[in-house]
């Protein structure tokens, strides 16, 4: 693409070989993600919706699940960043970390808060918040994954640490089926109201009847989300392949393509790709 256009990418998808002892986290109930998506099944879907690249976020929590993410982007220079895993709580953290100091597509990391067995806890824990700082201080994204019940606590510990960009995952994961809109957003915006954290408008759907849901009930949280954070602090992700769970990547696209039709251009672009490219550091990006 030239340089001129905007950027437009898919800022949070994620890859893998299945395997059941890998991926714990999909379920019996998801057989439709018991198989392998690679980048030659995603390709295709970026070029429909007129995406250039995309942001490839990890799904397991090991470090080979970070080499392999680079071995990926190596592979395919559209793959314009990869989100690691490694042990924030490690006492080696920072000899980890070195050993990808050369790998400039690594931008930043994620840990599955929502899967520990008490994630408030989990964020209040020292070596962790070590560890996270040492992510700010070396200039690297961390993501928080979690669910709705825990934003008080999110929000304090991203209170803790503004050194560097936070991205909210996945809008907090609000309990669609249980139509709490109100309560979720008055816990959303103390989050939301630290600048240094954005958020990205993905995996809404799969949060909500997969069978049945409507445009209609998930169009208020993207709105809300839009209020909270402005144009200049949100990102469009997918999370394909989860969001097979309930939809399919166009209707996931135009979702929140149709949220977005009354902003300004340049609010539009901002959200497609220009934020990520800012809060990732890709800036310049031409392809």
């Amino acid at each position: 693409m030239s340089s001129t256009q905007p950027p437009r990418l898919d800022a949070h998808q994620h890859f893998w070989r299945y395997d059941a002892a890998g991926y714990p986290w999909i379920s019996h109930d998801m057989p439709g993600l018991r198989r392998d998506f690679m980048p030659d099944d995603l390709r295709p879907l970026l070029d429909q919706a007129g995406l250039y690249g995309c942001i490839a976020v990890q799904a397991r929590a090991c470090e080979s699940e970070t080499d392999w993410l680079l071995q990926l982007a190596g592979q395919y220079p559209w793959i314009r960043a990869v989100v690691g895993w490694v042990d924030l709580c490690a006492a080696d953290l920072e000899h980890s970390l070195e050993r990808w100091a050369q790998a400039s597509v690594l931008r930043g990391f994620r840990h599955q808060l929502q899967d520990e067995p008490a994630p408030a806890e989990f964020m209040q824990r020292a070596d962790f918040n070590r560890g996270l700082a040492t992510l700010q201080r070396q200039g690297k994204v961390y993501e928080v994954l979690i669910k709705a019940c825990d934003l008080s606590a999110a929000t304090q510990l991203c209170q803790r640490h503004d050194q560097h960009h936070l991205v909210l995952d996945h809008l907090a994961k609000p309990n669609v089926q249980a139509n709490n809109l109100r309560q979720w957003a008055e816990q959303l915006a103390p989050l939301a109201a630290l600048a240094h954290v954005s958020c990205k408008l993905s995996g809404l759907a799969t949060e909500a009847d997969w069978q049945h849901w409507q445009p209609e009930q998930l169009t208020p949280y993207l709105d809300t989300a839009l209020h909270l954070f402005g144009p200049e602090r949100l990102m469009f992700g997918s999370d394909w392949p989860v969001c097979l769970l309930a939809s399919d990547y166009r209707t996931t696209h135009t979702l929140v393509d149709s949220v977005l039709q009354h902003l300004s251009a340049a609010e539009q672009a901002a959200i497609w790709g220009a934020n990520a490219c800012s809060i990732y550091g890709l800036e310049g990006v031409t392809r």
